[in-house]
């Protein structure tokens, strides 16, 4: 074996050492030696000595010349060549077993990446690897392994984010609590946040266990160190969202206000706009109706099919029989509010867009209350029915009482999106905004935009979000910082939601015992959507990682 000085690697070249003595070319023959990285090594047991005629012959002498001192220097130096020869080959042996392995890394990086994401237990990597055929025998899948693959590629991902983090013009935070099947709480922090060139980036900040207690400054203490650890500019932060309990909407000691007074503390000049999930409240508006009765109905006679299997097949049996348009029911709890599916959700929501949706649904609740005033059932057609063979029925009166307090509860629900209507009207209408009451610092720039034919035209042709990264950088930086702004604003913790789903099932009955470590790390590789991990130099990164090693945590 080769000492820990020395590497397989020869040079030809004759280098002075740092006393200014020269490795002569003689030696080679005369007393069988080479260089390797600037320092004599002896080609017959690799025994390195420093660079002096002196040393070297002494080597030679006491240890080799009982054996080679009958040869010739021309057969020594034959000798040398061959020996030259066969470590020459050795190296190209070990290149190719390094290239071996590094294909035999990255593999066992890939197959981590993909158990985390379909949120595997780790021991799954050992099972593949016996579904796999020979060749790929030498990938290591232990448990062990995925553990340690799936640690360095969270790793990765959170090394990526803090490298773009540096330039984000404008970002915001949406931040919700859950507790796993321990009855751990798990705090998930998410960051949407605008590059410069006015691309949108949503994707998974922190997640923090929570093992005392949960109030606004424990969570804000966490908020602040995720932040912190990337180094997030807090004067970018922009809004923040949250599910609306009151250790989070608490003005004077929840997360919002503490965050609010930790930017005022860092002397940041904007004013952070804080929200409760639009999806969140839209669900509890439909409290207000009080028709608690009907779901309760409907949600027992689905658990009970479901609950049991035999129930359960019946029914499955029964939809097809009938020729159902769907062939199954979901469960469906109170708890479960995403279960209701609306155009609401979804990945890289624009905030805007969501705003008008309630809007829209608004305006639908105020026609609706018009013609029921008049006893018109026109947009309630079983309504409508049902009154027409049963006369009272439905009583419109009835019907106009609950939508006024339909009404009633958006209004009051919603009342932070209203204060940002005209914002939010500058961004979505640009070329009709109203320019005398637009905010100053924005003024120019909206004439110079409304009296540009080819961006009128151009608006016309794109998405609300690319239309912005068209705008000229340099002449119109204000309304690029606006749009920004107005970009990375969460509109619902939607993705928070998601993220604890893919935290219960990687955290259940089967698998409690998963350190939060572990966890954290499944989850952000899971929920990596913009940013991707950097396999191919996790690989190298392994090449120089000497055996044995572990990675730290």
């Amino acid at each position: 074996m080769w000492p820990k000085a020395i590497t397989p690697k020869m040079s030809n070249k004759r280098k002075v050492d740092a006393e200014g003595r020269q490795f002569n070319e003689r030696w080679e023959s005369e007393y069988m030696f080479m260089l390797c990285k600037d320092k004599p090594v002896c080609i017959l047991c690799y025994g390195a000595v420093s660079v002096m005629e002196y040393n070297i012959r002494r080597h030679f002498d006491t240890k080799h010349r009982a054996k080679y001192a009958k040869y010739t220097l021309q057969e020594r130096h034959k000798i040398v060549q061959e020996l030259k020869g066969r470590l020459q080959s050795q190296q190209k042996m070990f290149t190719k077993a390094t290239a071996k392995n590094d294909a035999a890394v990255k593999a066992s990086f890939i197959v981590a990446e993909e158990i985390a994401r379909v949120s595997r237990c780790f021991s799954e990597g050992a099972f593949l690897k016996q579904c796999m055929l020979k060749p790929f025998q030498n990938v290591s899948l232990s448990r062990n392994t995925i553990a340690d693959r799936v640690w360095d590629l969270a790793g990765n991902l959170t090394k990526q984010l803090a490298d773009e983090a540096r330039s984000y013009p404008a970002f915001s935070l949406a931040v919700d609590e859950s507790t796993d099947n321990t009855d751990t709480a798990q705090l998930s922090i998410f960051i949407r946040a605008v590059k410069t060139d006015l691309s949108v980036t949503e994707g998974l900040l922190d997640v923090a266990a929570m093992h005392g207690t949960t109030t606004g400054k424990d969570i804000f203490e966490a908020v602040e160190k995720s932040v912190n650890n990337i180094k997030l500019p807090w004067e970018k932060l922009v809004g923040l969202t949250t599910d609306g309990a009151p250790a989070m909407c608490g003005e004077k000691k929840g997360l919002v206000g503490l965050m609010k007074e930790k930017m005022l503390k860092s002397d940041c000049h904007t004013h952070l706009i804080t929200y409760h999930c639009i999806i969140h409240q839209e669900a509890m508006c439909g409290k207000v109706l009080e028709i608690d009765d009907i779901m309760t109905a409907v949600m027992k006679t689905v658990n009970f099919i479901r609950a049991h299997g035999l129930n359960h097949h019946q029914f499955q049996l029964f939809l097809q029989e009938v020729g159902a348009e769907h062939g199954d029911v979901p469960y469906h709890t109170e708890v479960r509010w995403l279960s209701r599916s609306t155009r609401l959700q979804g990945y890289k929501q624009v905030i805007t867009k969501m705003s008008d949706m309630i809007i829209a649904f608004q305006r639908k609740l105020l026609l609706w209350k018009s013609q029921l005033e008049q006893d018109n059932l026109a947009h309630f057609p079983v309504c409508q029915s049902i009154s027409a063979s049963f006369s009272g029925a439905f009583p419109c009166a009835r019907l106009d009482s609950k939508v006024s307090r339909l009404i009633n509860e958006f209004d009051r629900r919603f009342s932070d999106f209203r204060a940002q209507h005209s914002g939010f009207d500058i961004f979505a209408n640009p070329f009709t905004a109203n320019i005398n009451s637009a905010p100053h610092h924005l003024q120019m720039e909206l004439i110079e935009l409304q009296t540009n034919s080819g961006l009128r035209a151009k608006f016309q042709d794109v998405t609300i979000e690319d239309f912005y990264r068209l705008l000229p950088p340099d002449l119109m930086q204000q309304l690029r910082l606006h749009a920004a702004r107005v970009l990375s604003m969460f509109g619902s913790t939607y993705l928070c939601e998601q993220m604890f789903s893919t935290m219960n099932l990687n955290k259940n009955k089967h698998r409690s015992r998963i350190t939060d470590d572990n966890l954290h790390a499944v989850l952000r590789v899971a929920t990596a959507q913009d940013i991707k991990p950097d396999i191919d130099s996790l690989t190298r990164g392994k090449r120089s990682q000497t055996p044995g090693q572990k990675t730290n945590r």
